[in-house]
């Protein structure tokens, strides 16, 4: 019989997608049999209500005076290394290299028993931190110093190796949907309150960062909203909001648009949607379009970065150049206006999100992944995934 493990995770609990995955992953591995412990500044926001077989350990940190900002990242290790030896840890699996690669690689060095280390790649800490000069070599200390290092997209790996020179094996595992909780919901009763029967709804969901390129949803949307009666929402927070409400002022679309903010149920806010809009200029993967797969809906996004790998063009969504904003209008419209088309779209995406990203299929893979690294033999049988 194949041991269960007692695996350490630390990510970014608060909103975000590298913190969406790992807080789900371990909620899955301890449905798994296995024991989880978060190692977080604050309970994940998706990890919800009590779980059998997870544990959160909080770090604190000390503000000392002679610092001039209080050392989380000292603090994160010696938590790290602290719950390690008091639990019996066999693995700590962190989400992203700065910092917690690097905590990782402390906490190991303070513990001292072998214990392992799994890094997740996610995107920014390649795509932005890795072209900061003066970060690059400790971004390549914590990736070798792993035992083990995965990545959300073959396009993160080829950057990861371009800008680092990284020649050590890297592990591909997608970002997966719980069909559990990603399915088309029935929402009837709730979409009269931002639509018309007779209009359709658009939906974009981010941060609001400028790699997110929110303007051109907005552009998109006005194209759209001349051919085809609709309805934008916007769910989320972030750096681009203020400018993207005076955008819509200014494009006179304010009764057009809602703003929904953060949204915990993201299923439920998703299945409003006719489409989903993606138009970023940097997206390591997209997690947002595979959730909206999940639901049923299609996406209408950009080439850049993973999004290729998620979105089957001509299947279950239309990609277009970075910045490509009408031919992203008309891909819209087309799918928008041809109800055959849309109907084959949304069985697509349902079919694609529950066989190719399946939350059992990309468990197993990092349950693999930690025995491996640990050596030991596991019977772990593929799991069917069909959607």
């Amino acid at each position: 019989m194949t041991r269960k493990l007692k695996i350490g995770i630390t990510c970014y609990p608060t909103l975000g997608g590298s913190g969406v995955v790992a807080t789900e992953l371990g909620k899955l591995l301890a449905e798994n049999g296995h024991e989880i412990h978060f190692i977080t500044h604050s309970i994940p926001f998706r990890l919800g209500q009590f779980h059998k077989n997870i544990f959160f350990h909080e770090v604190e940190v000390n503000n000392y005076y002679v610092f001039r900002y209080p050392p989380y990242d000292l603090s994160l290790a010696s938590k790290m290394a602290q719950v390690a030896e008091m639990q019996k840890l066999d693995i700590l699996h962190v989400h992203y290299a700065i910092p917690h690669a690097v905590c990782a690689f402390l906490a190991k060095q303070i513990h001292g028993k072998g214990l392992k280390t799994v890094t997740t790649l996610h995107g920014t800490d390649i795509t932005v931190l890795a072209q900061d000069e003066s970060l690059k070599d400790l971004i390549r200390l914590a990736i070798h110093e792993s035992d083990a290092v995965t990545a959300v997209s073959q396009d993160l790996i080829r950057e990861t190796r371009e800008l680092l020179d990284i020649t050590t094996p890297i592990d591909l595992t997608y970002n997966f949907v719980d069909k559990r909780v990603y399915y088309p919901r029935d929402t009837s009763s709730r979409r009269g309150d931002y639509a018309a029967p007779d209009e359709k709804i658009l939906m974009h969901i981010s941060n609001f960062r400028p790699v997110k390129r929110v303007g051109d949803v907005i552009d998109i949307f006005r194209r759209v909203s001349e051919h085809v009666p609709s309805k934008l929402l916007l769910v989320g927070e972030g750096p681009e909001l203020s400018r993207i409400q005076c955008q819509i002022r200014e494009m006179g679309l304010e009764n057009r648009v809602h703003f929904l903010g953060k949204q915990e149920d993201v299923a439920e806010v998703i299945s409003l949607a006719d489409l989903m809009l993606l138009p970023s200029e940097k997206e390591s993967f997209g997690l947002v379009a595979l959730e909206a797969m999940g639901c049923g809906v299609p996406t209408i996004g950009s080439t850049a970065g993973g999004i290729p790998e998620l979105v089957s063009h001509g299947e279950t969504g239309f990609l277009s150049p970075i910045g490509d904003t009408a031919d992203m209008a008309r891909n819209a419209a087309r799918l928008l206006t041809n109800p055959s088309m849309y109907n084959q779209f949304r069985s697509a995406c349902i079919k694609r999100a529950y066989g190719e990203f399946c939350n059992e299929r990309i468990t197993r893979e990092y349950e693999k992944i930690y025995y491996r690294v640990l050596g030991m033999e596991a019977e772990l049988p593929v799991p069917a995934c069909e959607g």
